[in-house]
């Protein structure tokens, strides 16, 4: 097993940065290594920010990505390279589609559509984000909560390119302040990324999926550490509205609607720290509990 990068944001512009391996062939296929996880498992952010980046590749600059829906197929290794196929689905006058695969020892570990567009003007509204939260320097670092926590995938959350400070208690370890089904996180990368629009955006996409799945646990007072649990992403949807800098402030909402059939629906808006709404998020889960229906 790969050991974890020296500094987690390096490890992160790494796998960002895919290898064309179709240029000889004029084929659209990339490659990508993985960053290291505690539990030996590609983390789901990762591979869809990368096949974002392999669908970018094949588009002409200045058209930008607005939605992608992705479904998780697999779990993937890190100990192994990713390919990532784009196929040219479809190329308008203002919009672009892609659709990307994502393999491991030929076979697939995702697959994922995107569609992009032209800059362009029109109606413009959103929800404002609540008022009132404690600002993100007030608050505790994963590391703070963790300190005195010694296990590996304690020592991997605190150790990630993003900085996550959540305005509630986090549930690594407990639920506090009651089962309920929402909660909000502060996060930016933890020092200054390149200007790169496009990296910017690859690496809201992957931090997007950073503590979507805790509303369902939350919403039914389960922490990361309950005995048994087996949490897995089912597919994750993304909607990019506005252009946000990751290594600014952001704020993520998060709420669960619902949860049934051992399944369980996540939905998150991503705010600027001055309350501009740069996207929606929405990911269904599965979640198994020992000894427990609901």
């Amino acid at each position: 097993m790969s050991a974890p990068a020296s500094d987690p944001l390096d490890g992160l512009l790494e796998t960002l940065d895919l290898t064309d391996t179709g240029a000889r062939t004029s084929e659209d296929i990339f490659t990508g290594p993985s960053q290291w996880m505690p539990h030996g498992r590609v983390f789901g952010g990762q591979v869809l920010a990368q096949s974002l980046v392999a669908a970018q590749r094949t588009l002409e600059p200045g058209r930008h990505p607005h939605s992608m829906h992705g479904y998780f197929l697999r779990p993937g290794d890190i100990s192994q390279p990713i390919t990532f196929s784009v196929d040219r689905i479809h190329d308008g006058r203002s919009f672009s589609t892609r659709r990307t695969q994502a393999y491991q020892d030929g076979k697939p570990i995702l697959s994922m559509i995107a569609s992009f567009q032209d800059d362009d003007t029109g109606l413009d509204h959103q929800i404002d984000m609540p008022a009132d939260l404690p600002d993100p320097e007030t608050l505790p670092t994963a590391a703070d909560v963790l300190a005195d926590f010694d296990h590996p995938v304690a020592r991997g959350w605190a150790s990630r390119p993003f900085d996550l400070r959540y305005v509630t208690h986090p549930i690594y370890l407990s639920v506090e302040g009651g089962a309920v089904p929402h909660q909000a996180v502060w996060l930016r990368t933890i020092r200054p990324m390149p200007d790169d629009p496009a990296l910017h955006r690859a690496a809201l996409v992957y931090a997007s999926d950073y503590s979507i799945q805790e509303s369902v646990l939350r919403a039914h007072g389960l922490p990361w550490a309950t005995p048994g649990i087996k949490v897995a992403s089912l597919d994750h949807a993304m909607w990019l509205h506005r252009f946000g800098r990751v290594d600014e402030w952001m704020l993520y909402m998060q709420e669960s609607p619902t949860a049934v059939g051992g399944r369980g629906l996540s939905q998150g808006r991503i705010y600027s720290r001055d309350g501009v709404l740069i996207a929606s998020v929405a990911q269904e889960i599965t979640v198994r509990v020992p000894n427990r229906a609901s």
